[in-house]
């Protein structure tokens, strides 16, 4: 499974951070339009499992299936 990212919509909470198992999760040097720097994921890492889905409260992602 591949996680898409919407980057307008993360305010660097660290949920996602703290729960991913494969701590495939860091955060952009950039900001978004609010001045957050928006979540990035590392595809090698991720495994598709959805906990970051799942403890976002933003609804910054997306998973898709296969």
């Amino acid at each position: 499974m591949k996680v898409l990212v919407k980057p307008e919509r993360c305010k660097e909470c660290g949920l996602c951070d703290a729960f991913c198992p494969k701590k495939a999760i860091s955060h952009a040097d950039h900001t978004n339009l609010a001045g957050y720097h928006p979540v990035v994921i590392d595809d090698e890492k991720c495994i598709g499992c959805g906990i970051c889905y799942t403890t976002c409260p933003d609804g910054v992602f997306h998973v898709l299936g296969k």
